[in-house]
């Protein structure tokens, strides 16, 4: 499949970062920025297209009016400027899209959300709704009321989370430089990849990190990890920059173009891999490691060795080799105090003594996933 597959998308996610929207550390949301970005969807929306924006820029967007010259480094600044910013950044695409009498809403949240099938229930039936009304959502992460603290490059990860959530068949990232590169674009010789067709391809790129303009989160590398959740979940990517993003979406050979995978994961391993938090660890011997790496079966207690942290049956646990390497993440069937007694030992023995419940697998094949 071409890139015809981007003209032919009916619904699209458009991922904007602060450094987009904002320019240089300190300055206030850049209208022109906003903007273009507006005309850009309701030309899509104009083709009778779906278009949701995940949107950064909150934080940025609240430092001039709170006086800050720079990115606060402390949670507490951060959420303040958060708070302030949101507003400000939700008003004017409200103003924007005023002139193609386009309603924008906004929508703020967490990676629980996304995660936790009951709150992304919640979420996908929000996303549907307001698409069927005709509203565009201007979707963010609610920075101002986090409880952790706020990671580097999550609107990139929840874009793709989001794609994935709403069925999008394109997930456009708009950022700083133009594509992707096989080494830095400054370099000498840097060439632009314009296609990745699969991710072993991209054994000799060089990946650089975060922008230089002093208010983004991201960097390239945050940009690689949402290609592989959305194309992983059959969704295609484009990455380009503000100035070329009309030409990119009609099929120009601009940006670089991530094709999706033809084998969608089932939902419950995309979230397993890329948004689940691990409440702990099993330590497998030898043997386990080869069985499931090599023949996808599910983890016995007989191929344990040890337990790390404390969790409850249904719990998200990583397996891990006895020098700590982490080979799968998978969903555990019992709880960490349980399983001491069980390990190194048959599931027939188990049940033989503890009863017939505990003939069965630590971690199930269908709810485990390779790292």
């Amino acid at each position: 499949m071409t890139r015809e597959r981007i003209s032919s998308a009916k619904r699209v996610v458009i991922k904007v970062g602060s450094s987009t929207l904002t320019g240089i550390a300190g300055a206030e949301l850049d209208s022109s920025a906003v903007d273009a970005l507006v005309d850009a969807v309701a030309t899509l929306r104009a083709q009778g297209k779906e278009v949701a924006v995940v949107s950064s820029g909150a934080i940025a967007a609240g430092l001039a009016p709170l006086g800050l010259t720079s990115r606060p480094k402390d949670l507490a600044t951060q959420q303040a400027a958060a708070s302030v910013g949101q507003g400000l950044l939700i008003a004017r695409y409200t103003e924007s899209f005023k002139k193609f009498s386009i309603t924008a809403s906004q929508v703020l949240l967490t990676i629980q959300d996304v995660v936790r099938r009951s709150h992304y229930q919640n979420a996908q039936r929000t996303l549907f709704k307001l698409l069927q009304l005709g509203v565009v959502p201007i979707i963010n992460e609610n920075d101002s009321v986090g409880t952790s603290e706020i990671r580097f490059g999550d609107n990139d990860r929840l874009a793709a989370l989001v794609s994935h959530l709403i069925g999008a068949d394109l997930l456009v990232l708009i950022t700083d430089v133009d594509a992707l590169y096989d080494s830095p674009p400054s370099k000498v010789g840097a060439r632009r990849i314009s296609e990745v067709n699969s991710f072993k391809e991209m054994g000799d790129v060089e990946v650089g990190g975060v922008g230089s303009s002093g208010v983004g989160s991201g960097g390239m590398i945050t940009k690689i990890e949402a290609a592989r959740i959305a194309t992983g979940a059959g969704v295609s990517m484009l990455l380009t920059n503000l100035s070329e993003l009309n030409e990119s979406l009609a099929g120009a050979d601009l940006g670089t173009f991530f094709h999706a995978n033809s084998d969608r994961k089932p939902s419950r391993l995309l979230w397993l891999q890329h948004a689940s938090t691990p409440s702990g660890r099993l330590i497998l011997d030898r043997g386990a490691v080869i069985a499931i790496r090599e023949r996808g079966v599910s983890l016995l207690p007989a191929g344990v060795t040890g337990v790390e942290g404390e969790f409850i049956a249904g719990d998200t646990v990583e397996l891990a080799t006895a020098s700590g390497e982490v080979i799968a993440r998978g969903l555990v069937a019992f709880d960490s105090e349980e399983i001491p007694q069980l390990l190194g030992r048959s599931t027939k023995d188990l049940a033989a003594e503890l009863g017939p419940e505990y003939e069965r697998e630590l971690v199930h094949r269908d709810d485990l996933v390779l790292l």
